[in-house]
Formats: structure tokens, sequence, C-alpha cells
């Protein structure tokens, strides 16, 4: 499986950024995106836009926030805790996420073109738990990922930011800014990890509305 280092430059000034505050007023945040965006149905594994990079985000106006909107309602209509613009068709470098740390914490925000922080050899404690994707439906593995994970990039107003997640949504950081790249979590898996996890797709219904592939 692939383990390849991201080595894009980071956004102007986001050495500099602070981490953001993304546990704070988190359901309202949250609705309120919601309440303005339409669900969008799921792309699934085998769509083009999955397999390649996205285009970096380089206006930051209400395309883009109308995008995010969309983003959270689809996110919440398939019952995920983040989720990529390719995985509603769009070829854009930006994320939402709405997921707990392992302490119970709720993170709430948005990232666009993200790239992720190389982390010292003491920092990558590797948690093998169990890992899923709204765009492989119905299928479940173990995959090793560092518990603690950084990303920076910019907000939707395009300010530099940066985002720290330990655990569980640390998982749900490394996770979606793969997919912005092309990949897949069932790319870093062996081939009969692989093998098993799409036998799981092909036998279980979607309990969202998917995209039919071309």
């Amino acid at each position: 499986m692939s383990q390849q280092q991201d080595t894009r430059p980071e956004p102007a000034g986001a050495e500099d950024a602070e981490f953001v505050v993304d546990t704070e007023d988190c359901e309202a945040r949250e609705q309120a995106h919601r309440e303005r965006g339409t669900a969008r149905p799921i792309t699934v594994v085998g769509n083009p836009v999955l397999h390649r990079e996205c285009r970096d985000v380089t206006e930051f106006g209400e395309e883009l926030a109308a995008l995010v909107d969309d983003m959270f309602a689809s996110q919440r209509a398939a019952e995920g805790v983040g989720l990529a613009a390719n995985q509603i068709g769009v070829d854009l470098k930006v994320f939402v996420y709405d997921c707990p740390d392992d302490d119970g914490v709720r993170h709430v925000g948005v990232v666009c073109n993200p790239v992720p922080v190389e982390l010292p050899a003491e920092r990558r404690r590797l948690d093998d738990s169990g890992e899923g994707c709204l765009s492989v439906p119905g299928a479940y593995s173990e995959l090793a990922r560092p518990d603690y994970a950084e990303v920076t990039g910019q907000d939707v107003h395009g300010a530099p930011i940066r985002v720290r997640g330990t655990g569980y949504f640390a998982r749900c950081l490394q996770h979606e800014t793969d997919h912005l790249y092309g990949r897949l979590y069932i790319d870093r898996l062996s081939k009969r990890e692989r093998k098993d996890v799409l036998k799981q797709m092909a036998e279980s219904t979607p309990r969202y509305e998917t995209v039919p592939n071309p």
C-alpha cells in the first residue's frame, strides 16, 4: 500500500498560522451550514474524480461558501464525520469535518488546500483501528495511521490555518487530506485487504444516495 509523503509547499503564512479553535459552538455552526446547503449524492470508488489530485482552491468567495454548505448537508445526510469535495464530484481541494476525538470532544471545521505536516519519529505512534469511507459504502478495514496529525491550509476566506487532532479525529484529518490527492484509504491496504473491502462493498446496499459510475 502507498505511504507517499506529500511535498507540496505550504500556503503562504501557514507555518505561522495558529491552531484553529474548532471545538466551540459546534452544533450551531454545523447546523447553519447544513440548513443553507443542499445534500448531494456521494461518488464511489471507480469514479475518476476520486482517483486524481484535485485542483487548488484559488477563489474564496460566495461560490466556495455555497459548496461548503452543500458539503456539510451531504455529510450529515450520509451520516459521515468528514467529507472531501471530490466525494460529491467537485474537483477542488477542500474538506469539511464534524468529528469527535477519542476523548469525545467534537470538532467542526473546513480546510482548503490542506498539506499534511510531517511528524517527527517520536510522534508517529500508530493506531490500527478500523476505517471506513463514504465512497466505499458498507465496507471497513483496519489501517494503521499515526494517532496524532497536523494539517496546514486555508479557511473558507483564504486565511492560513493549522488544524491538529488526536485519535479518531487525527484519522479523519489524514483520510480527508488523502482524498484530495486522489488516494482512498483502500489504496493504503494490501491487495488481499483491498479485495476483501471491495467484496464487502459489493455485498452491501448504501444507506445514502450515491452517483452511479460511468
